[in-house]
């Protein structure tokens, strides 16, 4: 096949993918927490082929002998944006924004085989839902259901509550209906200093079966935690500059399926020749 149509195809298929973040990124805009994601190129396996057989005849060359020809890019990784989203008031009590970029809140997912696992997320948008164990009680839980975690297990909060508050460390605090005051615990707050290197699920990360926990974060105490009540970070989606890197990927699509035509329309002049 000629090499032009296997370096442009190569490329299209790369560039697709590119597209396809851009457009993750995009729909994501409003989601609370949300990183962005950049994808970054490399170039792939390139051959070097020598024109001139005799060499003398390259004793004046000043380039590299040979021309290359490439085999197309490819995507060699994909880097999240750690930089923190702006802080939206809503003066909700469980609307909590972390203030530190490489914190995440812990919660509890199921698994396949009925096994739980431990996620991260940056949105903390929680409610209360019924306990199944306890009717006196409510669990902290996510917008999707699953479990807010403490460092004791899921947070729990009594059913005749009034009020709930947290301090700036993560501790919760619940004011009851008889005025008594009670800890319900604390959120549990991990440091994920590679985010990278972890399971991307949905919004949510998720720790590789490859990489230990101690790799890649460690647990926020005290003031690392950094929690605002009242709050939700949005996302760090930049509209305008994921637009002009659509319209660069575009174009960068666009000639490369100029290239394949301009190709088959080279081979149709040879093949025509009488």
């Amino acid at each position: 096949m000629n090499k032009m149509i296997i370096n442009s195809s190569v490329t299209m298929g790369q560039l697709q993918l590119h597209l396809d973040t851009i457009a993750n990124n995009m729909a994501n805009s409003n989601t609370t927490g949300f990183k962005s994601r950049q994808v970054q190129f490399s170039d792939l396996l390139f051959q070097q082929v020598k024109g001139l057989p005799y060499a003398e005849n390259e004793n004046s060359r000043i380039t590299p002998a040979g021309t290359r020809f490439g085999s197309g890019a490819r995507i060699s990784s994909t880097a999240t944006n750690t930089a923190a989203g702006t802080l939206q008031q809503t003066g909700r009590s469980l609307d909590f924004a972390l203030l530190s970029p490489e914190s995440y809140f812990q919660i509890q997912v199921a698994g396949t085989g009925g096994q739980s696992v431990t996620e991260y997320t940056r949105d903390g948008a929680f409610y209360l839902s019924p306990s199944p164990n306890n009717p006196a009680a409510l669990v902290l839980v996510t917008s999707d259901g699953d479990k807010v975690l403490g460092t004791n297990g899921p947070i729990t909060i009594p059913g005749n509550y009034k009020e709930i508050t947290i301090g700036q460390n993560g501790r919760i605090s619940v004011t009851l209906t008889n005025g008594t005051t009670v800890n319900a615990g604390q959120l549990a707050v991990s440091t994920i200093t590679k985010p990278d290197l972890m399971l991307s699920v949905g919004h949510h990360l998720r720790l590789p079966d490859t990489i230990r926990a101690e790799q890649v974060m460690t647990d926020a105490l005290g003031q690392e935690a950094s929690v605002q009540q009242g709050a939700l970070e949005s996302s760090n989606v930049d509209i305008a500059s994921e637009m002009s890197e659509l319209v660069n990927a575009q174009r960068s699509y666009q000639f490369n399926a100029r290239t394949i035509s301009m190709a088959d329309q080279m081979m149709g002049l040879i093949n025509g020749i009488r």
